[in-house]
């Protein structure tokens, strides 16, 4: 018998590397592809570029992940996955409430932002990151949404994930 998971939401990320790790070697190609954009179209075009490009790769990630998912996407679902972006220490957090329509957590230590400094990128940290927790859901399961107001990356004292499950209402019939 082996201990790697065969099925369920586990088995989605199985062999897959920790998102920091994934991001630190992104971030290492983005920059000098980001720097370049800033130099020929200034900051604010750069930005805009990089951010429509990372919303639109996060929606991708969503769906590709959604794909592997047995037996169809949940907010539990999606809560599992959390281990990748908690794997390697890369985020401290506490949840506050776990049910199949909440999912709350609080982040009180982000190695992402802290990664993205060290690389010099600190003022785009949000861009390569943060924006993609709004769309990755979308990609995932439509019926889940984000409510944040506050992120370390942008020097908060800690990240308030608010994940609610919103199944659209049924039309009446007739």
């Amino acid at each position: 018998m082996t201990d790697k998971p065969t099925e369920g939401p586990r088995a989605v990320f199985e062999g897959e590397i920790g998102i920091l790790a994934r991001r630190r070697i992104e971030a290492g190609i983005i920059a000098p592809i980001y720097e370049e954009m800033r130099a020929r179209l200034g900051e604010e075009v750069a930005q805009e570029i990089l951010d429509a490009a990372i919303r639109k790769a996060a929606v991708a990630a969503g769906e590709a992940f959604a794909a592997k998912t047995p037996g169809g996407t949940s907010l539990r679902t999606f809560a599992e996955l959390q281990e990748l972006w908690t794997r390697d220490d890369a985020l401290e957090i506490s949840v506050d409430k776990a049910t199949d329509t909440e999912f709350d957590y609080t982040v009180k230590r982000c190695r992402y932002a802290e990664m993205y400094r060290e690389m010099g990128l600190g003022h785009i940290g949000h861009l390569l990151s943060c924006n993609r927790d709004f769309m990755f859901p979308q990609g995932y399961d439509s019926n889940i949404r984000l409510t944040r107001t506050r992120t370390l990356m942008e020097g908060a004292s800690c990240c308030d994930f608010r994940y609610r499950y919103e199944k659209p209402e049924e039309e009446p019939q007739g």
